[in-house]
């Protein structure tokens, strides 16, 4: 195809998706206005009032301590993880063609938790071994990298599976997902058999999904992982949109398809694997987001990536300030991915009675 009868086509797919400069920039601005709002009510609520004037005026006020130590890095936290799990969410759902496609279905997020997993359970010898240079600092290492290492593997796994089963057609990387999640999950179990009671009950606890006050090289580690990755997924949205006539037709369209989902699974993987080691697991962002801005916004990629990760940044900062909230009345503060999985889940079971036409 030559370079304007391509163009033509271009034209033609921005009409039929109904993508104009000034629906993108309104929807953008729409969604950025969202997430402000969100971010200054969780920066003002929680189980403590909190003076914005004594914060700013006073940094060595306790409400600064509050608002800056404590608040706004765990709101940069939520923010980013759900940023990225929603983006990576919507570019799974394009290019499986399926709205049902997660990180958390996909198998990525079990994956991630395994090898996170297997760290924080049996590192104490690690960190024992290597505490000559600082085994609590080795630890905090090695929990990220081995937790991107799992999401990557599940990952690989997935897509051979697929690419032998099916010609890696949507429905057999997704069935190929949800077995090895699965298998994620049981040797999650597994390991925590082994362990002591305190930490399986910590191991518990980190994989419902907690979003804590990081570490400021924490935040910045993951934000820079999850910054690129959007960047990434972004550069191929136009490559989606094509996608989404099909494999053969965006192959004759000069779309790489093997390469493309190469690219994204990789880059969502690294995504994912990032958010989880900091995170745990936390479900159904990747579901409900895109899925919803699909249906507000249409199905243009190059406006849903970008509205997917504002509007995920968003509802995860609410969640988590919800979770928070609820510290007031049970005494104690429910992991966000409870939060998530309460809204998500009833959301999977609908989408999921309506891809088997039994509603």
């Amino acid at each position: 195809m030559n370079a304007t009868r391509f163009h033509e086509f271009g034209e033609t797919i921005g009409a039929t998706f109904g993508m104009t400069t000034r629906k993108f920039v309104l929807s953008l601005a729409v969604a950025t206005v969202f997430l402000i709002v969100v971010v200054l009510l969780a920066a003002g609520l929680g189980t403590e009032p909190v003076s914005w004037i004594s914060a700013i005026s006073d940094r060595t006020s306790v409400d600064s301590t509050i608002l800056f130590e404590v608040r706004l890095p765990r709101i940069a936290l939520s923010a980013v993880a759900g940023a990225g799990l929603a983006i990576v969410g919507a570019a799974f759902q394009a290019l499986l063609r399926n709205p049902l496609a997660e990180p958390y279905v996909l198998g990525v997020s079990g994956g991630a938790a395994l090898g996170a997993t297997i760290i924080i359970a049996f590192g104490i010898p690690i960190a024992a071994a290597c505490s000559a240079i600082g085994g609590n600092t080795v630890l905090t290492m090695l929990v990220p990298a081995a937790a991107m290492a799992g999401g990557i593997a599940a990952t690989a796994i997935v897509y051979a599976i697929a690419r032998a089963g099916s010609h890696g057609s949507a429905t057999s990387i997704l069935l190929a997902g949800v077995v090895v999640n699965a298998i994620a999950a049981s040797l999650i179990t597994f390991i925590k058999t082994l362990v002591s009671a305190s930490t399986s009950q910590d191991l518990l606890f980190w994989l419902m999904g907690f979003i804590d006050v990081p570490t400021s090289t924490t935040l910045i580690a993951i934000t820079l992982y999850v910054f690129v990755g959007c960047v990434a997924l972004i550069a191929d949205s136009g490559r989606l949109n094509l996608l989404s006539l099909g494999a053969e037709p965006a192959q004759h369209l000069g779309v790489n398809v093997y390469s493309l989902e190469r690219r994204v699974f990789v880059v969502s993987s690294l995504i994912v694997g990032a958010i989880v080691s900091t995170t745990g697991l936390i479900g159904f962002v990747g579901l409900v987001v895109p899925h919803g801005l699909r249906r507000v916004l249409g199905a243009d990629h190059r406006l849903i990536l970008p509205m997917s990760m504002l509007v995920g940044a968003a509802v995860l900062v609410l969640c988590d300030l919800v979770s928070r909230a609820m510290f007031v009345w049970l005494g104690t503060e429910p992991p966000v991915g409870a939060v998530t999985a309460l809204v998500g889940g009833p959301l999977f079971l609908v989408l999921l009675r309506k891809k088997a036409g039994l509603v």
